[in-house]
């Protein structure tokens, strides 16, 4: 049954979907939402998350070309199945000839962003900058980093090369919960990370993951205050899900519903974020990448990795399409956008907060 004030708290703080300011929330308000039991309740919170998304970034979800291209990494996340301590993982990295026909299978593909993302391997700076160099000036498409904690100035050789936009997730804001998942690792690093790269010019992703092990609704109410409190240009949320391989594979993985409502919760408070329906919501059960745009989200990532590095590339367990030759998923995605009401978008789609529609 709905709560009585359900529709009337909904309607009092994001009612206006014409309203292109992010929408504060208090850390009650979100938790009361994030709370919710009630199937009626998160479809209503739903589709006013997509009715949102579509009046500020277009009834679409854009495509950007994915390709990974190093397992190696210097951490030791306690959920990440690349973590330095899982002795176990197949390791790879991709040779700049391989990345950059990879890049060539996005364009290929019509595609116009190409994400670039890595375990956190040390690459050198200069070595990435030529490839990033390379793939502008041979396709002319938008770059996006995801390679993990580095100096600012290699962020900014990055960028000097044609890198465009950089993603990092901090998975938590809270300092504490941050600490339990990592060793080695600080929040205050990764926060000052995100910032060098804003100041920079980057068009700047972050995002954070549901359900790890004692994480609570005013964590992810705080989490969602803090992302929508810097103007972010995009966010990535998925499910916790447990490696067998690391030190969290006894627990539970993160609900579904759960994340579903934190996607919404994203688009009624950012407004014109870009929000992708992530490969871990197509990695549970089932897929539910469908029921995430139906949510707000609007970007999709198809994988152009070779097939090999595809597998080796372990994050998670249960990653989908892993056994695909590169860039055939790219095939789904209009299928996909059809199934949640969506035009598939292939342009660019840069920053909706800075430079107007893509």
């Amino acid at each position: 049954m709905i709560r009585p004030d359900f529709v009337p708290t909904l309607n009092r703080l994001f009612g206006d979907i014409s309203n292109n300011k992010p929408v504060q929330a208090t850390e009650d308000e979100l938790v009361y939402f994030l709370s919710s039991q009630n199937a009626e309740e998160q479809q209503l919170l739903c589709d006013l998350a997509a009715q949102t998304r579509d009046y500020h970034c277009g009834k679409r979800m854009v495509v950007r070309g994915l390709v990974e291209f190093s397992s190696y990494c210097t951490n030791t996340c306690f959920y990440c199945g690349l973590n330095r301590d899982n002795t176990r993982a197949d390791r790879f990295q991709l040779s700049p000839q391989e990345i950059l026909s990879s890049a060539d299978l996005v364009h290929q593909a019509g595609i116009n962003t190409i994400v670039l993302q890595s375990g956190e391997d040390g690459m050198k700076a200069e070595l990435l900058a030529d490839i990033i160099w390379q793939i502008k000036h041979r396709y002319d498409m938008a770059i996006t980093l995801s390679v993990g904690e580095r100096e600012n100035d290699e962020y900014k050789i990055w960028k000097e090369a044609g890198a465009d936009r950089y993603l990092l997730r901090v998975e938590s804001t809270d300092p504490e919960l941050y600490r339990s998942l990592h060793r080695g690792r600080e929040l205050a690093s990764r926060l000052a990370c995100l910032e060098s790269l804003q100041n920079l010019g980057y068009q700047t992703g972050s995002g954070m993951m549901v359900g790890p092990p004692g994480q609570t609704l005013i964590h992810l109410a705080r989490d969602i205050q803090f992302l929508y409190s810097r103007e972010f240009d995009m966010i990535g949320v998925g499910p916790f899900i447990p490696h067998p391989h690391t030190p969290l594979k006894d627990s539970p993985a993160g609900s579904v519903h759960l994340t579903l409502r934190v996607v919404a919760l994203l688009r009624l408070t950012t407004r014109n974020a870009w929000l992708p329906a992530t490969t871990a919501l197509g990695s549970m059960d089932k897929d539910y990448r469908v029921e995430a745009l139906k949510a707000g989200a609007n970007v999709l990532m198809p994988n152009f990795s070779p097939v090999d590095a595809k597998k080796k590339y372990e994050i998670y367990p249960g990653k989908r399409c892993v056994t695909e030759k590169a860039g055939a998923c790219a095939g789904c995605t209009e299928g996909i956008a059809h199934a949640a009401g969506l035009e598939t978008d292939w342009t660019r789609a840069d920053s909706l907060k800075r430079r107007g529609e893509g």
